[in-house]
């Protein structure tokens, strides 16, 4: 069945906007906190079975791929948090035009990356 119609546009196409990446992201670090979320648990019980798996955890935590890893998850959760109150905003109809969209991005943005770093400056890990 051949057809003469025009194919939908894809994202081969279009060029990556600044609204489109944070929108595409805020999925991304909201699927990689689950994933971090059912974790969790292991993780702490690990830390508190015994004295000796405690240490192990210990160990491995203080491995430096380890601390960027969860530097990294960090980001992921105050960027999330941040473009989340940007989405509430949204949704009480502030800041719907283009412009005010890429402003919030961009302090979005600096906000998570600024919150980041003084968390890790403040707790030793950087």
């Amino acid at each position: 069945m051949n057809t003469n119609r025009p194919l939908s546009p894809h994202l081969q196409i279009y060029r990556p906007q600044l609204t489109s990446v944070l929108s595409i992201s805020h999925r991304m670090t909201g699927f990689a906190l689950s994933l971090i979320i059912l974790f969790s648990p292991i993780i702490i019980y690990f830390f508190t079975y015994s004295s000796e798996t405690h240490q192990i955890m210990v160990s491995i935590f203080q491995n430096i791929f380890i601390k960027v890893i969860f530097s990294f998850a960090l980001f992921g959760l105050l960027y999330h948090l941040c473009n989340g109150i940007r989405h509430l905003a949204w949704d009480a109809g502030y800041g719907l035009d283009l412009d005010s969209s890429y402003k919030s991005g961009y302090v979005v943005l600096a906000s998570s990356i600024t919150f980041t770093l003084l968390i890790l400056i403040f707790t030793g890990a950087l």
